[in-house]
């Protein structure tokens, strides 16, 4: 994988292993990983306690709760966003079309070169 050394980036996923994975493979490229956040409650305090952030790995669907307010919350503060989901892209909306998707199961490295190019 790329090196990503300093890069903030958060993590919004609920499958414990996906989450540990991502989050193992991005600290050992030199990220500094925030979360990972199991749900929207929880990504949106993560988000409120971090001042930066370079970028976000996010599951559209967080045990049944659309994680739409934290893309919502991403947006608004200009953080590059990648997804990590079984979801097709029509089953995303429109206002969310520009994000990259990554298929689940992801590949980190995939992910993080979609993030970062």
């Amino acid at each position: 994988m790329q090196r990503i050394d300093g890069r903030r980036v958060l993590l919004v996923e609920d499958d414990w292993l996906i989450a540990a994975d991502l989050a193992l493979t991005f600290r050992e490229a030199g990220a500094d990983v925030v979360g990972p956040a199991g749900s929207v409650a929880d990504a949106l305090a993560m988000l409120a306690d971090t001042p930066r952030l370079d970028g976000a790995v996010v599951d559209i669907n967080l045990h049944g709760e659309m994680a739409w307010p934290v893309l919502d919350a991403l947006a608004e503060r200009g953080v590059p966003v990648v997804f990590a989901t079984g979801y097709d892209a029509a089953s995303i909306p429109d206002r969310y079309a520009g994000i990259p998707r990554c298929e689940k199961p992801v590949d980190p490295s995939k992910v993080a070169r979609a993030l970062f190019g």
